[in-house]
């Protein structure tokens, strides 16, 4: 399966997840997002995997990413990169265990994939 046939899958099962699917970005989020650009929002998120995602323990897994607050925590949530239990239910990378740079490039992927997508 090819990477774009992946995301393709990936992004028609989280739209059928009443949960994820209810997930958008809201006016001042977009208006964020075109105030630090694209660039900036991507080594947010980038920072945002590495310190909240990317160890093999976290002391409040499933807690660590609010709900809102900054365009990628809504994006980790609507693509389920939220927390490492929902990581293993969505993208099927197993909890304690620390992310590679490949895992963690992923998830900053499909989350600017999703923000790319809200912005549109």
């Amino acid at each position: 399966m090819t990477e774009s046939e992946w995301f393709e899958q990936l992004f028609n099962r989280l739209s059928h997840s009443k949960f994820r699917s209810r997930f958008h970005l809201k006016q001042k989020d977009k208006e964020y997002i075109q105030t630090k650009g694209m660039d900036t929002i991507e080594k947010h998120a980038i920072d945002f995997v590495e310190k909240r995602l990317a160890p093999a323990y976290i002391p409040n897994d499933g807690k660590q990413t609010p709900f809102k607050g900054h365009p990628i925590f809504i994006a980790q949530h609507a693509t389920g990169c939220c927390c490492r239990q929902c990581l293993y239910k969505w993208h099927k990378i197993k909890p304690n265990q620390p992310l590679g740079p490949r895992q963690m490039a992923y998830i900053v992927k499909v989350l600017m994939t999703w923000i790319h997508k809200e912005v549109d």
